[in-house]
């Protein structure tokens, strides 16, 4: 059911104002206004595309976009399963290396019924987005190759699911040799380390609107100790490539809105799959993406 029910002035204009000038015109601007979000998505789009062909040629560029969109695809799909009005996705295109692109987002326009729809919309994406990062993965870390640290051009420390990957389909690597991405896999590895990233149990994450439907309002108990956590861990490691992103989400705030219905439960298999993918984040996540330009 959409907004307004039963109210007939809620159902659209009737049959005399469909022959009122001023009706007729004030329905083709909302209709220009509907608009106006998916021509902008579009044009984003485009720039995301050129951007991510620049940074890694076109089997990196259409791969990394199909990842984004497959993953914000499952989010809009469960909105609008829920009834819920939501924007187009908007890509964000980052024309430096080596990624391209900082993700996508999507906006909704309603607060969520409950937890359990809040749930299903966090938990879709990275789950839509991971089949296709993971088929890519297999493929591409096949065509890859161990190199000397120097032979590659963007050293990183890889996940623990990308060691595992290389050991199994290329076998143990020789001292001092790292894994050099074929750009399918580099495509699957951003795409991976972005859900990763995202899948991280903080505030407007993916991962924090999933804690949220867990755990309720003690889920931001939960957020501050595990971003003092972080930054605790920036200091002792000196990672202080950490303390950029980690403000950010202090600053967007680490308290949950609530739904509008905070009461129904998820059942025990939502609460497994929920506990299961945000352990997803100690294999898919890599403290030092960059260790030339980070390290």
């Amino acid at each position: 059911m959409t907004p307004g029910g039963d109210n007939p002035a809620a159902a659209g204009p009737s049959l005399s104002d469909m022959f009122d000038p001023r009706q007729t015109a004030a329905v083709g601007k909302g209709r220009r206004r509907d608009r106006r979000p998916w021509a902008l998505a579009a044009l984003l789009l485009g720039l995301t595309c050129g951007s991510t062909l620049y940074v890694g040629g076109w089997q990196y560029g259409l791969w990394i976009v199909v990842v984004l969109a497959v993953h914000e695809a499952g989010h809009y799909l469960q909105a609008r399963r829920y009834g819920l009005r939501a924007s187009p996705p908007f890509f964000i295109p980052f024309p430096l290396q080596p990624f391209g692109t900082l993700g996508a987002v999507i906006q909704l326009r309603r607060r969520l019924p409950h937890r359990r729809a809040l749930f299903d919309m966090a938990i879709s994406g990275p789950i839509a987005g991971l089949v296709p990062a993971l088929l890519l993965a297999l493929v591409g870390v096949g065509r890859s190759s161990w190199a000397p640290l120097a032979a590659d051009p963007w050293p990183r420390d890889e996940p623990l699911l990308f060691n595992m990957l290389g050991h199994w389909l290329l076998g143990a690597p020789p001292p001092d040799h790292v894994l050099v991405l074929h750009p399918m896999a580099m495509a699957a590895w951003v795409g991976i380390y972005i859900t990763a990233l995202n899948l991280i149990p903080v505030g407007q994450l993916d991962g924090g609107h999933i804690l949220y439907a867990l755990l309720g309002r003690r889920a931001h108990g939960v957020s501050i100790i595990l971003l003092a956590s972080a930054v605790g861990g920036a200091v002792v490691f000196a990672y202080w490539h950490w303390l950029v992103p980690l403000g950010l989400l202090a600053l967007f705030g680490l308290r949950h809105p609530p739904t509008l219905d905070d009461d129904p439960g998820l059942g025990r298999a939502r609460t497994l799959l929920g506990w299961l993918m945000l352990l997803f984040v100690l294999v898919g996540w890599s403290p030092r993406p960059l260790i030339t330009a980070l390290g």
